[in-house]
């Protein structure tokens, strides 16, 4: 159950994903935080540049890896503005981090992107308990829903307008 002494965490991973907008990226942005409360790691989405895979909840769970320990990343939690895709779904899961606790769910960012006609993605938009079934997911929350989904609708339709 997420807690009020955790929506800082989230209020962030909404304002890391307004700066990913800013930069020209999709609007993405996720914390990594202890057992103890402490921010340890935090990126944005910065696929931009080409390579599609710099997503913020893959690049915290590679460096992870390097500067936690296993017992150290079992007890974190990873915040995210959107559920983790099955890829950062299947890193988190597979670097052995603990719970992920997310604002928008991937099918409310499907419905949104339906609604703005994006096209698909290229990956099925999994639930990511679906993907790393050991691993505690929680989410939506609501207070901060409508923020994420309007960050994803100046994205895409700033996208249109260009092309």
């Amino acid at each position: 159950m997420i807690e009020e002494r955790e929506l800082p965490y989230l209020r962030r991973c909404v304002e890391l994903a307004s700066e990913a907008l800013e930069a020209g990226d999709e609007p993405f942005g996720s914390v990594l935080v202890d057992a103890e409360g402490v921010v340890r790691a935090e990126d944005r989405n910065r696929i931009a540049g080409g390579d599609r895979t710099r997503h913020p909840e893959f690049e915290l769970a590679r460096w992870s890896t390097t500067a936690l320990t296993p017992e150290e990343r079992r007890g974190a939690t990873v915040y995210t503005s959107g559920e983790h895709c099955p890829m950062c779904a299947a890193a988190h899961g597979w670097v052995g981090l603990g719970r992920i606790v997310y604002v928008a769910s991937s099918a409310q960012l499907s419905s949104w992107l339906e609604e703005l006609g994006a096209p698909a993605p290229p990956v099925r938009p999994l639930p990511a308990e679906e993907i790393a079934p050991g691993v505690v997911v929680e989410g939506p929350v609501p207070s901060l829903v409508d923020q994420v989904r309007e960050l994803h609708v100046r994205y895409h339709r700033g996208r249109s307008e260009q092309g």
